[in-house]
């Protein structure tokens, strides 16, 4: 399988962006053998995200993108359900934002992971880290939510975006690459597995 992961870059108070420590962890660590991981950096920009996402699923046909996002507000790491298609009002890094404030125009309002978030979220929590799990259905309005709603988009639900607090508070980049690793990894099997399912009704 191919997986994509990716964290952002610097901005506001985040001169340095936990999400892309934590996804650099997750490459040292590497996922199971047969899974091809690939890493990128996103500028925290509106536009480049409505240029790079598409691109990249033309490019890779992923068989699932993690996105990963930093949130001064989480003390957990935090898997989120779903993407919004309204409400985008702050400003970029480039002090741009979407004017008619929205990912895309017409489409859903929401769009809903196809990975069951809550499972994930069960299986990891089972596996004793030393790093809380949380759910949550609001990724904030911001270019994680954008982000995500794009991705999930485009890939027909086949998306998925994480959550971490900044460095230290209260978690190492090690512990947060370890937590993301063991999430990646659980989101995978339930993607083949279900798959599975489908083939499955398919033949008979």
């Amino acid at each position: 399988g191919f997986c994509s992961l990716a964290g952002f870059g610097p901005f506001g108070e985040h001169a340095v962006n936990a999400s892309w420590i934590a996804v650099q962890e997750l490459e040292k660590l590497g996922l199971r053998e047969d899974v091809d991981l690939h890493v990128y950096e996103v500028p925290v920009e509106y536009q480049t995200v409505q240029r790079l996402i598409p691109a990249l699923w033309k490019k890779h046909s992923p068989q699932l993108v993690v996105h990963v996002g930093v949130s001064g507000m989480a003390t957990t790491v935090t898997l989120e359900k779903c993407g919004h298609n309204v409400g985008y009002k702050g400003l970029d890094n480039c002090r741009f934002c979407p004017g008619s404030q929205c990912c895309v125009e017409g489409g859903p309002e929401c769009i809903d992971s196809i990975i069951d978030m809550d499972t994930v979220c069960k299986r990891v929590s089972a596996l004793g880290l030393d790093v809380a799990v949380t759910i949550s259905k609001d990724a904030g309005r911001y270019l994680c939510d954008f982000t995500y709603y794009t991705s999930l988009y485009q890939s027909r639900g086949r998306s998925a975006f994480v959550h971490v607090p900044p460095l230290g508070k209260p978690y190492s980049a090690e512990q947060l690459g370890r937590a993301l690793q063991a999430i990646v990894e659980e989101m995978l099997d339930l993607l083949e597995h279900s798959e599975d399912k489908i083939n499955c009704q398919h033949e008979h």
